[in-house]
């Protein structure tokens, strides 16, 4: 795709990445197959191939208008366009790119500003979320219905998290809304690496990587937020204490794993950014699947992959060829590229779209008649888990399960 990009934007180092991006783009459209929003909506302003056009026509000067805003906000930011592109479109870049433009360009006002704002505000601070959740849950029978099912019920109790014990040991991002929603997850983790002989950790401070701010558009504050969890890990990371960092939330992981190019202009964490990203690693990737005993039936699920494991970091079948392993029964799902719905804080921002795209996914993920559903994100859980037939949870909390009756601890 031919480009002339205005001055404002040309020579500077987003320009001159927006520029190759959109170069690469040759229109060919493959990308509307599996583009969520257009499958919903039918407007190609609401697909990968519009939405370029219209970031192109913003870096080229030409103006941009609250119409062009909302295009860009919705979409899911799923990046299954990235994977079905021929041409290797970094579309997920190029979005971020548009979007910050655009809302320097657009102010929001009125209601969508002060909701976005709060939303900024208080996901990302973990102890102010759990308090608010408490109290919503003990209200929820007041609620009304919409708002209801907004709020999540029962908090499954996190047990047992093993003390450090053994020589290899790996640090755990706890993170901002998941130790309120479902802290049973981290801990079910480390009761599975306890009895592979791993030893996980969490490190005092260390809460959101950056991701629900910076695609809320709070791009610089979203960064800050990354710098702090950055400074957070660091010592233990200097000290060669631990090996690897575990993402047991893949929204989390796909951010983290793209902190070097997104810190990459910061001469003051650029390296130390390139360095955390590299260690992370999604928590199927560390689960050696030789280490798991299998010849246990252990039940009839279906994995819904989240965009973020699938598409974002390009994770695919580690999930499910472990708990095939341990004894899990897995359901053919429908459609298994497409979105869930979710994208962190769109459920919220877009819950008309978003209730269309759960309701699709949970007739796919329901067709084999599995007895759970198991995910690998804390967004797409709780969304999932509002409307499902059968109990939604985390895979390794059901890995976790298994193994207590194959290898006690």
């Amino acid at each position: 795709m031919q480009t002339r990009l205005a001055d404002f934007i040309r020579d500077t180092p987003e320009g001159r990445e927006a520029e190759a991006i959109l170069r690469k783009c040759v229109h060919c459209g493959f990308c509307t197959a599996t583009c969520p929003s257009y499958q919903v909506l039918g407007d190609d302003l609401d697909s990968p191939r519009g939405r370029i056009y219209l970031i192109k026509r913003a870096l080229e000067g030409a103006p941009v208008s609250a119409k062009t805003q909302l295009h860009l906000d919705r979409c899911l930011t799923c990046r299954a366009c990235e994977t079905t592109c021929p041409s290797g479109v970094r579309y997920g870049r190029l979005v971020d790119i548009g979007r910050g433009l655009v809302e320097a360009r657009v102010p929001r006002r009125g209601f969508d500003r002060l909701v976005r704002r709060l939303l900024a505000s208080v996901l990302i601070r973990p102890r102010l979320f759990k308090a608010l959740t408490g109290v919503g849950r003990l209200a929820r029978p007041l609620l009304p219905g919409a708002v209801k099912a907004k709020v999540p019920g029962r908090v499954e109790p996190p047990g047992d998290w093993p003390a450090p014990r053994h020589a290899r040991k790996m640090l755990v991002l706890g993170g901002c809304v998941q130790p309120g929603l479902a802290p049973s997850i981290n801990a079910a983790a480390a009761r599975v690496l306890d009895r592979l002989g791993i030893s996980l950790v969490e490190a005092p401070r260390a809460g959101c990587c950056g991701a629900l701010r910076f695609h809320l558009n709070y791009q610089e504050e979203g960064r800050d937020d990354m710098r702090a969890l950055i400074d957070a890990w660091w010592p233990m990371v200097e000290r060669g204490e631990v090996e690897a960092i575990v993402m047991t939330a893949s929204g989390c992981g796909a951010t983290v794993k793209e902190y070097g190019h997104l810190l990459a202009h910061d001469p003051a964490y650029r390296d130390r950014a390139e360095r955390i990203a590299a260690l992370t690693k999604d928590l199927a990737e560390v689960i050696p699947i030789d280490a798991l005993p299998g010849g246990i039936a252990a039940g009839r699920i279906a994995f819904h992959s989240p965009c973020t494991l699938q598409h974002g970091q390009q994770v695919r079948g580690a999930v499910e060829s472990r708990l095939e392993r341990a004894g899990f029964e897995l359901t053919a799902v429908r459609d298994a590229h497409l979105c869930c719905g979710s994208a962190g804080t769109y459920a919220l921002l877009q819950p008309a779209i978003a209730g269309e795209l759960r309701s699709r996914k949970l007739a796919a993920l329901s067709e084999g008649r599995p007895e759970q559903i198991v995910t690998a994100n804390i967004g797409c859980l709780t969304h999932l888990q509002s409307a499902a037939p059968v109990p939604v949870r985390h895979w390794i909390e059901a890995l976790d399960e298994v193994l207590e009756r194959k290898i006690p601890a």
